[in-house]
């Protein structure tokens, strides 16, 4: 097989595979990145997901329907399906565990915010609800039967401290500017700061929350 060859086949694969693909690749990638970068859970990103993972079913059938097949430019082929394959299942493993840490992290804060509720898919919500309701039993099982009564609740907020973790929204992040738009963040004291497409800033999140779910910036 010659380097002529290979070109081919390359071209071959871009053609069949790339052109519906590659914006959904894009987008997993950036919505990862700001799922790990974000101190809050995102809204889940339900139809780009589903779009990915028809699309890794497709291939894995195209694989197991070609095994055996001797043609080498076939199998130079499925190597790199199995190449990119490999790629994208590791980028939608991390982007659930990333969501999956963060439930874990802030379940009370989850449960007790319908508009956070919301921004979980219908897998997620039952894990949530089902882990938090095995932690309660476990924790009553193992100490809180031996408080009182009062001091049995897991989000009490006695003494006006919370038990309640909640995300820190004022958390530094690093952006970069999607848009070729004006965006202008409001700072302390009533200043704002013109943003233009391109740009890279440090900022508190709670001061970009909204442009990051509107996708004006994407966290970096």
């Amino acid at each position: 097989m010659d380097a002529m060859d290979i070109s081919d086949i390359l071209r071959e694969f871009d053609a069949e595979n790339a052109p519906s693909n590659s914006k959904d690749y894009e987008d997993l990638l950036k919505w990862w990145v700001n799922e790990r970068a974000a101190p809050e859970i995102l809204q889940y990103q339900d139809d780009l997901v589903e779009r990915i993972m028809n699309r890794v079913r497709r291939q894995i059938e195209h694989i197991e329907d070609q095994t055996g097949n001797l043609d080498p430019r076939a199998n130079f082929q499925l190597i790199i399906i199995q190449t990119e394959l490999e790629r994208v299942k590791f980028l939608i493993r991390s982007y659930l565990r990333t969501r999956i840490a963060k439930i874990d992290k802030h379940a009370l804060h989850i449960l007790s915010t319908p508009t956070l509720r919301h921004l979980l898919s219908p897998s997620e919500q039952t894990y949530l609800k089902t882990h938090q309701a095995l932690l309660n039993e476990l924790y009553l099982s193992s100490f809180l039967k031996n408080f009182p009564e009062n001091l049995r609740r897991l989000d009490d907020s006695a003494g006006g401290i919370s038990m309640v973790e909640e995300p820190d929204l004022d958390s530094a992040v690093f952006l970069r500017v999607v848009r070729d738009v004006d965006i202008e963040i409001a700072w302390e004291g009533g200043e704002t700061v013109p943003m233009r497409a391109g740009d890279v800033y440090v900022i508190r999140y709670s001061a970009v929350k909204e442009a990051v779910k509107k996708g004006e910036v994407e966290l970096i």
